[in-house]
């Protein structure tokens, strides 16, 4: 699975685009495990420590860190989580 790493305007949150869709056409947003009960990769995501929001819509996650929490030690499990969640390409 391809998944390409962009910033956004806040310098708290990074997107994380996919060569496929987590969302069809409707966006989620969830701050934590228990809400994102339906969403099994937002859910996976939230567990990550440093991980306060994330959003879904279509083929990208944006994921919003808590203030102290270093990317480096943020990205590489988000990339692990959505290859774990999502799956090879098929």
């Amino acid at each position: 699975m391809r998944i390409e790493v962009q910033p956004t305007p806040n310098v708290h949150a990074l997107k994380f685009t996919l060569d496929r869709r987590v969302t069809e056409g409707r966006s989620e947003t969830y701050t934590s495990p228990e809400q994102a009960a339906g969403s099994p990769v937002a859910q996976r995501l939230l567990r990550i420590p440093g991980v306060r929001r994330v959003f879904l819509l279509n083929d990208f996650v944006t994921v919003t860190r808590q203030p102290d929490a270093r990317w480096e030690d943020i990205v590489p499990e988000v990339e692990r989580a959505l290859r774990e969640c999502l799956g090879p390409r098929e």
